[in-house]
């Protein structure tokens, strides 16, 4: 299989779209992913955001996998890492070296951007993602706490989701 790595910008709104399902059905999480849907401006503002990099990969004119990933400028030195939010391949591209491709693509755009690492987390039972990254990282044991901002459980409603119509 053949396919072509992409950075996407603000005018390329239905590719990022594309990726959004392609990461309901990935993640296997249409709520998270596709039930409230950002409308066209927004979007347009997070994908010329310098600090954020939304990569594509393309098979035959389709997105067949893509990873968003955000650059964090530090504090404690001058200088930058990466972390990968998502990254999803499509069920029937997978065990091609798609997810190895975007990662190696964003790989070029840290050096460029001169930072220090890219991190990612792993879930535990993800093993086909868990090798991956023991190919091309460190393993650190790490525990990941989701914490509100309004004092909900992580499920609960968002309190300016109560007065929609």
């Amino acid at each position: 299989m053949t396919f072509e790595i992409q950075r996407l910008a603000p005018a390329e709104l239905p590719r990022m779209r594309e990726l959004n399902t392609l990461f309901a059905a990935a993640f296997d999480d249409a709520r998270s992913y596709a039930a409230d849907p950002p409308d066209d401006a927004w979007l347009k503002r997070f994908l010329a955001r310098e600090h954020v990099a939304v990569l594509v990969a393309l098979h035959e004119g389709a997105v067949v996998g893509g990873l968003v990933a955000y650059e964090l400028e530090k504090f404690e030195r001058a200088r930058r890492e990466f972390y990968i939010y998502d990254l999803a391949v499509a069920e029937m591209q997978r065990r091609r070296g798609v997810a190895t491709a975007l990662i190696e693509r964003l790989k070029q755009i840290a050096r460029a951007r001169q930072a220090w690492v890219i991190f990612v987390q792993g879930d535990h039972g993800d093993e086909p993602a868990l090798a991956l990254y023991d190919k091309l990282g460190t393993r650190e044991e790490v525990l990941h706490f989701d914490i509100e901002p309004w004092g909900l459980h992580p499920h609960a409603v968002h309190p300016a989701r109560l007065f929609d119509p």
